[in-house]
């Protein structure tokens, strides 16, 4: 057999990456952006949008299994943007729009940035066409 436990070396690489990965983001902030990065769950977070919905519910709006859909949940909801909450035998979710403040920071930052520049371009094209 190759190796401790029965597991091959890349089989053990693959694990320790894993176990030591979750070891490091454990006491990290919530990853809001990294949340968002799939667009599965920013598709997600716009059906929550709408309204409270169950996994079954929101996994009908996706080809994918109802395990992954959860497991996109479950990064959303480590991210504190959704909140879960157990009716009878279901799990509902819910947005928590707050959450989104830091991806509002980051959007308006280059807001100002562009409105900046796209100003400076008028008054520039606008010298350029009274000479």
């Amino acid at each position: 057999m190759g190796g401790a436990a029965g597991f091959g070396l890349d089989a053990r690489k693959s694990l320790l990456t894993y176990i030591v990965f979750m070891a490091v983001t454990r006491d990290r902030k919530p990853d809001v952006f990294g949340a968002i990065s799939h667009p599965a769950r920013r598709r997600m977070l716009d059906l929550l949008v709408e309204a409270d919905r169950s996994v079954n519910t929101i996994a009908g709006h996706f080809e994918m299994s109802r395990p992954a859909v959860s497991q996109h949940l479950r990064i959303l909801l480590d991210a504190g943007l959704v909140t879960e909450r157990r009716q009878g035998r279901e799990r509902r979710y819910r947005l928590v729009p707050a959450r989104l403040g830091p991806v509002r920071d980051w959007i308006a930052h280059y807001e100002r940035f562009w409105d900046d520049h796209l100003k400076r371009l008028q008054k520039l094209l606008s010298k350029r066409s009274q000479e």
